[in-house]
């Protein structure tokens, strides 16, 4: 049994006339827990308990946290979360909605993943948000399903942080034979570890993230993605916040679906027409979710541009 849903591939409308080409979406936002990490998350649960784990231990105030929490709730596991000085109560109260034990502690998710990783016993396993092979396996099943439908786009777009999606995403693209469909890395220039590390060509850590786009705030890639893009054509992409939030707004009047800057990092691709959407004509977009955003929220972050 999997603990994600088989998620809505919607061609959409609104998008299309405005891009003047064919757009899909795959609504991960519909997952129970808000976001696309339930996929490699529930899978890392499923498999750590069946090693015998005895509690989950996790690093995260926004979607790899919540999808944790759910997870344990469906499994009957006890959950410690360690989140950030930065986490927002709203957050904080969600977690604790899904029976998690929330601990907050350090300035960064740095400094809260070093402590929980020091919390984590032997009965214990901890679940990293980005950086696990279980997880970019569990993500890679929303290729799978684009595949089942038969859906072949020429492009996916898909928004970057630690890497734990664009990694799920090449996998699922490469076992479905899909080696000629590129993607789009969208980051905000504010939070760009990937783009730097392409740069670089090895991965770099930022000296910090200036971004609204808090789920996109990992100082470096994982190593995976790196080696993806050696793999993979894939293509860097940046976008400012104003385009992030912007693309939120609009993606809500259009699609009646609340999602948070991160996510409007990759719609703003469409919503903007990126010089390197010009030479596709059927591009996927992944809607990978928010989990903690409001509407409130949102509204609040559109004043502020």
């Amino acid at each position: 049994m999997h603990l994600h849903q088989a998620t809505p591939l919607i061609p959409s409308r609104a998008l299309s006339l405005l891009a003047g080409r064919d757009v899909w979406l795959k609504m991960e936002a519909f997952q129970p827990p808000g976001s696309f990490k339930i996929r490699g998350i529930g899978l890392s649960c499923q498999h750590y308990l069946h090693q015998g784990a005895e509690r989950f231990v996790s690093s995260s105030g926004g979607n790899a946290g919540m999808a944790v929490a759910w997870a344990g709730r469906q499994l009957g596991v006890p959950v410690i979360v360690v989140v950030p000085e930065t986490t927002s109560a709203r957050a904080v109260e969600l977690l604790r909605q899904e029976n998690a034990e929330v601990i907050v502690h350090g300035a960064s998710w740095q400094e809260a993943n070093h402590y929980a990783q020091s919390l984590s016993g032997s009965k214990d396993a901890f679940l990293h948000p980005f950086d696990d092979p279980l997880l970019w396996q569990g993500h890679a099943t929303m290729i799978d399903e684009v595949a089942a439908d038969g859906c072949k786009p020429d492009v996916v777009i898909l928004s970057v942080g630690g890497g734990g999606l664009l990694n799920g995403v090449v996998e699922g693209l490469q076992r479905n034979g899909w080696h000629d469909v590129p993607v789009i890395a969208v980051e905000t220039e504010g939070a760009a570890s990937f783009h730097a590390a392409l740069q670089a060509g090895h991965t770099v850590e930022l000296a910090a993230i200036n971004s609204v786009a808090g789920s996109l705030g990992a100082k470096r890639v994982s190593e995976q993605s790196l080696r993806c893009a050696a793999t993979h054509p894939i293509h860097s992409a940046l976008v400012t916040d104003s385009q992030a939030i912007a693309a939120c707004s609009r993606f809500l009047n259009d699609h009646r679906v609340l999602t948070e800057p991160a996510c409007g990092a990759s719609l703003a691709v469409i919503y903007d027409s990126h010089p390197l959407l010009a030479a596709f004509r059927k591009p996927l977009v992944i809607v990978c979710g928010g989990a903690t955003v409001t509407a409130e929220q949102l509204w609040h972050l559109s004043e502020k541009r």
